[in-house]
């Protein structure tokens, strides 16, 4: 059996991303586990499993225990969607059984309620109902009915067996209220799919799964982000690079200003990445404004991705500097998106930038900057791993990533919160230093991967023109120290001296 065959006999969930984790989605006729604490999308998920199920003509079943079956349809409309006749919602214990005195063995709270009567209407509407899907919520409750381990091993043995031996396909519901070591579930179940949830110090909580169990097929291993919107559960699949290659034909790029590329060796290679690396207030941006005008100039897309500075600012800035950033939004040719760390999850981030590569085909992404995108990271290595993988994946696809990373320190011996330098192919070091008591800024290559580059540094002007560089300073020594020294013998920056006033 081919692949594609097997993607069709796979019940897919319709969640977006996780049928690409589970590698189709669940394989037909067997019993899955879906644990998490409450809230972290349990229900959302299953009832998204059954739609899904409906629209491809097949009958579900939900089988509830703990939620009423209005409270079932009032959170399926809180996303948009319709629980209709397809989809038989069966309460074991209703809300009116409570208040019957004839009735005093309910299902929560008798603890004398033999749990065979509960299996025996369970079974009784499953033949009724002859479900090819079905939810059955929730594990919690029929752990509190067994009394003890064996006799919840055996239930759910029972339950596995009945339902694989009707082929339908099972999705079990388990909240983790009573004892967290208990894994009796994960080894009887066909698959266990496991959501969790952590809140930060700052900012939204983070959600993510991870696929623990799924015998006989391949899946998408390690922690997977996912958000709960209007709509339901989007899942974002771990980004791997070396699943996504792509064909291109590599040549270098020019920035649009001649003093640079000839900085650069003749410009940057197709399908490379670059960091831009200096103190605050160097013209990092503004060095990242450069290349993305000059892709949309040359008829390219680009995308520009901003973490520390608010829009409507970043356009008025580009403005007085020459760069029509606003024009080209207008025209189609530049995307700009302004991202709030706090809110934002790295497996969202890297979904985004991957759309505007995969559908707007996007050539040029900006990260401005990579000290904005370590606030969405829980810890440092997560960020050099997440990094890693989007810029690998970039360059196969033919993309230029320009990366920012602001340093602490002005001058001297200015650090980087995080070392990254090693990933970038070009790295454009920038500094300031002073000279005729004025504070000037200069520009150097540090590393290029893919060929000669200057060993010079040049003193560089932003001014209502835009990006412009100078002439090598080589009557200087100590300028990326940022106190040089004067060793030449003609005249102190002579050729500077009278553009002093566009610095």
């Amino acid at each position: 059996m081919d692949v594609k065959t097997k993607l069709i006999d796979r019940a897919r969930t319709g969640v977006p991303g996780l049928d690409d984790v589970l590698g189709g989605g669940l394989s037909p006729g067997h019993v899955f586990l879906l644990e998490g604490n409450p809230g972290t999308g349990k229900t959302t998920i299953a009832l998204r499993f059954l739609l899904e199920g409906t629209a491809a003509g097949e009958q579900c079943l939900y089988i509830t225990l703990s939620e009423t079956e209005q409270e079932l349809r009032t959170g399926a409309a809180s996303h948009g969607w319709t629980i209709d006749g397809n989809i038989r919602v069966f309460e074991l214990a209703p809300a009116e059984s409570f208040l019957d005195a004839d009735q005093q063995q309910t299902l929560l709270y008798s603890s004398d309620l033999e749990l065979g009567e509960t299996t025996t209407s369970l079974f009784r509407e499953f033949e009724r109902v002859k479900p090819d899907r079905v939810v059955l919520d929730s594990l919690s409750e029929i752990r509190l009915l067994a009394q003890s381990s064996l006799r919840y091993r055996r239930q759910i043995l029972a339950l596995k067996h009945y339902f694989s031996r009707h082929g339908a396909t099972v999705l079990l519901l388990d909240d983790r209220t009573t004892e967290a070591s208990d894994k009796t579930a994960h080894s009887v179940v066909h698959g266990v799919i496991l959501l969790e949830e952590l809140t930060p110090n700052y900012g939204a909580e983070r959600r993510r799964l991870r696929v623990s169990k799924y015998r006989g097929q391949a899946f998408r291993g390690g922690y997977h982000d996912f958000v709960i919107k209007m709509g339901g559960v989007t899942v974002f699949p771990r980004l791997v690079a070396s699943e996504h290659r792509t064909g291109f034909v590599r040549h270098q790029i020019q920035s649009g200003v001649p003093e640079l590329d000839a900085l650069l060796g003749g410009g940057i290679e197709q399908g490379s990445s670059t960091l831009i690396l200096g103190p605050a207030g160097t013209g990092k941006s503004t060095f990242a404004f450069q290349f993305a005008t000059a892709a949309c100039r040359r008829g390219e897309k680009a995308a520009m991705f901003i973490f520390d500075e608010e829009l409507g600012l970043l356009f008025d800035r580009a403005k007085v500097m020459g760069f029509a950033l606003e024009e080209l939004c207008d025209a189609g040719l530049l995307h700009i998106e302004q991202l709030d760390a706090a809110e934002l999850s790295p497996g969202e981030f890297a979904h985004l930038v991957r759309d505007r590569v995969d559908q707007a085909q996007a050539k040029t992404v900006v990260l401005d900057s990579l000290n904005g995108y370590q606030a969405a990271m829980p810890e440092e290595n997560s960020l050099i791993l997440h990094i890693h993988e989007l810029i690998q994946y970039l360059n196969r696809q033919g993309a230029n990533t320009f990366l920012t990373v602001a340093q602490h320190g002005l001058v001297g011996d200015a650090k980087a919160p995080v070392d990254v330098t090693y990933l970038a192919d070009t790295v454009i070091l920038l500094r300031y230093f002073e000279a005729l008591g004025k504070v000037r800024r200069a520009a150097s290559i540090i590393k290029k991967r893919t060929g000669r580059h200057e060993e010079t540094i040049r003193e560089f002007h932003i001014n209502e023109s835009g990006l412009s560089l100078g002439v090598p300073v080589d009557q200087f020594q100590g300028i990326l120290r940022g106190v040089p020294t004067f060793v030449g013998s003609g005249p102190l920056l002579a050729k500077q001296a009278a553009g002093d006033g566009h610095s």
